[in-house]
């Protein structure tokens, strides 16, 4: 078993994601991976987000694997790949020692730089955790396995969405079908994390890793409050201050969501990983946990 899967639930877990490259040269994915390498449990690696093309999610997660010796947490789509390709490409990442994924619907293509090319989606994304579940279990849609796969999945929640009914049905949806655990978009506050756990009584349905986004200027929190609740003092502090606001915003939230006794954190550095280390602090390092 993974060092992250035996974490998740019993200790605070951090995990970053990056995004593979446009290109094959996968040299500043790994310096940007060896930047953060001592201050998170592993490493999400996005499957051509928002649609554009980028490098496949599962050889960059290798990649970082075999160079880093990283757990890595590869993205993986409904979008592109039919049950077929789902199926083989899944048994590749397995062969290559890649134990979590997480199961995404994928952006629409008409949002990237291929709006000319045609979506799959021949299984939904309760339909792909339950795919991943079957290679689980050493079955296929066709016939019998020759070995199964062991993948952790995850799947993605929204705890600021305006109908929290409708997010609870989802996420149990996904449990249902076989999600181990759950990573959300990103937050700004303990209140919005208190409300989105009401929702299931206060207690957690499964270990969930809230997102943290540490914005760097005003224009940056307009862009983000379309589809994310940007509190209003946040946008006054960031006016004044710009990006130390929101790392400083960014920061005390970890802190409260760990008081709160949370799974863990899932931080969007956006390309800028040399902010991971000052908004950790070393107590939560996993280098500093193991000594």
């Amino acid at each position: 078993m993974s060092k992250l899967s035996q974490k998740l639930g019993k200790q605070f877990v951090v995990t970053a994601e990056l995004e593979p490259p446009r290109g094959s040269d996968t040299s500043d994915l790994v310096k940007q991976a060896r930047d953060v390498k001592d201050y998170v449990d592993a490493i999400n690696i996005t499957d051509s987000p928002m649609a554009s093309l980028r490098m496949s999610s599962i050889i960059a997660a290798y990649t970082l694997k075999r160079e880093l010796n990283l757990e890595t947490i590869f993205h993986f789509t409904c979008r592109d790949r039919n049950s077929l390709a789902l199926q083989a490409e899944l048994l590749g990442a397995a062969s290559l020692g890649l134990e979590h994924v997480l199961a995404l619907t994928g952006d629409p293509l008409s949002r990237g730089d291929h709006p000319h090319a045609k979506g799959v989606f021949e299984v939904d994304l309760t339909g792909l955790i339950q795919l991943i579940k079957t290679l689980n279990s050493g079955h296929s849609q066709g016939k019998d396995l020759d070995s199964p796969t062991h993948f952790k999945i995850a799947a993605a929640a929204n705890p600021g969405a305006k109908d929290l009914a409708l997010e609870k049905a989802k996420i149990e949806a996904k449990l249902a079908a076989g999600a181990d655990f759950f990573q959300t978009q990103p937050l700004f506050s303990k209140e919005e994390v208190l409300r989105f756990l009401d929702a299931f009584a206060g207690v957690s349905p499964a270990p969930i890793l809230y997102g943290i986004l540490p914005l760097r200027s005003v224009k940056m929190a307009e862009r983000v409050s379309a589809w994310c609740n940007v509190p209003e003092q946040l946008i006054q502090e960031l006016e004044t201050e710009g990006e130390r606001a929101g790392l400083r915003w960014a920061k005390r939230l970890i802190s409260e969501l760990q008081e709160l006794g949370v799974a863990g954190i899932h931080l969007y550095p956006l390309g800028k990983t040399s902010i991971v280390s000052g908004l950790l602090d070393e107590s939560l390092s996993p280098s500093s946990l193991a000594a």
